[in-house]
């Protein structure tokens, strides 16, 4: 996959200052990682969300400050919005090393075609959209393919224990969790109406018939 690169300013405002800057279409946000110097950014808000779509929390930013030789490798690690609107309000990134070991929530992406949802009773159920591993910064994938060509009826799964992680990658989730599943459709259960009971008038009215 393409390298994520992402320019930010350093920044000087604070606090309630932050707001003049939102104002102005610019994101504040701030750097940290183990044995690092926290580091207070601000960037132009678009280019901040476009990034953010692209990377999420799983994928390596090549992030570039002005001043700096050396760009840094980071990860996004927490997106502040505002309530009802959604507008970013704040990006913290972390940064990482190329020789610690990083533990990370990674995206399933589901692979194949299963023989199960050839009948359209039959529905897969995502039980894990991601899952948790750890590894070095140069072996993070993006995401961790799940092949469901192998399920072939509705009562089949895969389990965490089924996923083959790429090489120098650990899933730390437990092996039997279910990640997808086909599921039946389950059809309601229609009960035989009971005939009404006649009416007393009607009973009457064919007993004086019969007469």
């Amino acid at each position: 996959m393409d390298k994520i690169s992402l320019e930010l300013q350093k920044r000087d405002t604070f606090g309630k200052h932050n707001r003049g800057l939102r104002r102005m279409g610019v994101t504040p946000a701030n750097l940290f990682g183990h044995g690092v110097n926290s580091v207070a950014l601000q960037g132009p808000t678009v280019e901040l969300e476009h990034t953010i779509a692209r990377a999420g929390t799983s994928r390596l930013i090549n992030l570039k400050i002005p001043g700096e030789k050396r760009a840094r490798n980071v990860l996004v690690r927490e997106i502040q919005r505002k309530p009802v609107t959604g507008l970013l309000l704040h990006v913290d990134l972390y940064q990482v090393q190329s020789k610690e070991r990083m533990t990370v929530e990674v995206p399933v992406h589901i692979v194949g075609e299963s023989p199960a949802l050839e009948s359209k009773a039959n529905t897969l159920d995502v039980e894990l959209p991601s899952l948790t591993v750890e590894c070095l910064p140069a072996h993070l994938p993006a995401r961790l393919d799940v092949d469901i060509s192998g399920l072939e009826t509705a009562s089949d799964v895969l389990r965490v224990g089924d996923i083959v992680p790429p090489k120098g990658v650990a899933i730390l989730n437990d092996g039997e969790l279910v990640v997808v599943k086909i599921e039946a459709e389950r059809r309601p259960v229609i009960e035989a109406e009971e005939p009404e009971a006649e009416s007393g008038v009607e009973a009457e009215a064919e007993g004086e018939s019969e007469e």
